[in-house]
C-alpha cells in the first residue's frame, strides 16, 4: 500500500533524512522505532504532505504522492494522529470527532466503532477535550483520524507522555485495530510495545535506517535489547 524509496528530507540547508526505502503492505501493522532525533516526525510529516523539500518517490496504492497536497492525501484514504495530538481543547469531544468526518458517508457507523474501542468517548463526548486526561485525550485524536475512515493510519509516538496503564489501553485498541484489517504505520520510542504488536519493524537512526526485520527477530537481536531494551 505504501512504498518509500530512496527518500532525502530537507530542513533549509541540512539533510535529515537519507535514503530512506521502506513499504507497508495492505492489513500490515508495521512500526518505524528509534531514539528522539532519530528523523520519525520528519519522515511522516513528508509522507502525508507537510515537508516538501524531500526527493525519492512516496508510492500510495501505485501513485507517487511526494508532491501531493495533504488534503488531497486525506481525500485518498491517509490520517495521522500527530505527537502532539492537537486536538480543540475548547470544543466538546463530539465536535472533535466530527471534524475528522469531513467525507464520511456513515459518521453514526463510524463513531459507534470508536465509542466501541474508546467508551470514556463516549461517556465524556459533550466535555470540552482540554478537560481530558493525556490518555483520553490520545484516545480522542486516533478516534478523530478513524472517523475519516483511512485506508493507511499512521501514529506518530502515540504513547508519548502516557503512564503504562493508559499506554497499555492504546496499545491494545491498535492491536484490535490490526485484527480488523486495518494498515497502520507506528512511529514509536516505545520499542518493547510497538514490537509487540506490529508485523515487522525499522530501525532509524540518525535519519538512516540500520537495521529491519520481523518484530520477533528484532525484539530478541542482541543489539536492540542492549540499545533499547536495557538488556
Amino acid at each position: 500500500m505504501l512504498t518509500v524509496s530512496g527518500l532525502n528530507v530537507f530542513h533549509g540547508n541540512l539533510q535529515v533524512v537519507w535514503d530512506l526505502s521502506f513499504h507497508v503492505n495492505k492489513g500490515e501493522l508495521v512500526t518505524m522505532i528509534g531514539p528522539n532525533g532519530a528523523g520519525k516526525t520528519t519522515t511522516v510529516e513528508t509522507i502525508i504532505g507537510l515537508n516538501r523539500k524531500a526527493t525519492g518517490s512516496i508510492m500510495f496504492d501505485g501513485e507517487n504522492i511526494l508532491t501531493s497536497h495533504p488534503y488531497e492525501l486525506f481525500s485518498k484514504g491517509l490520517a495521522l494522529v500527530p505527537e502532539k495530538r492537537e486536538i480543540f481543547p475548547t470544543m466538546p469531544v463530539i465536535e472533535n470527532l466530527l471534524l475528522g468526518g469531513t467525507r464520511n458517508t456513515d459518521k453514526d457507523k463510524t463513531l459507534a466503532h470508536i465509542y466501541h474501542l474508546f467508551p470514556v468517548l463516549e461517556e465524556r463526548q459533550r466535555q470540552m477535550a482540554g478537560t481530558l486526561s493525556g490518555g483520553e485525550q490520545q484516545m480522542l485524536a486516533i478516534g478523530r483520524a478513524l472517523m475519516s475512515e483511512p485506508r493507511l493510519l499512521i501514529l506518530d509516538e502515540p504513547s508519548t507522555g502516557l503512564s503504562p496503564l493508559l499506554t497499555g489501553q492504546v496499545f491494545r485498541s491498535l492491536e484490535q485495530l490490526g485484527r480488523e484489517g486495518m494498515t497502520i504505520l507506528l512511529l514509536e520510542q516505545n520499542v518493547r510495545n510497538a514490537l509487540a504488536m506490529c508485523n515487522r519493524g525499522y530501525v532509524l537512526e540518525n535519519g538512516r535506517i540500520v537495521q529491519e526485520g520481523r518484530s520477533k527477530e528484532l525484539l530478541h537481536d542482541p543489539r536492540i535489547q542492549k540499545s533499547y531494551l536495557g538488556f
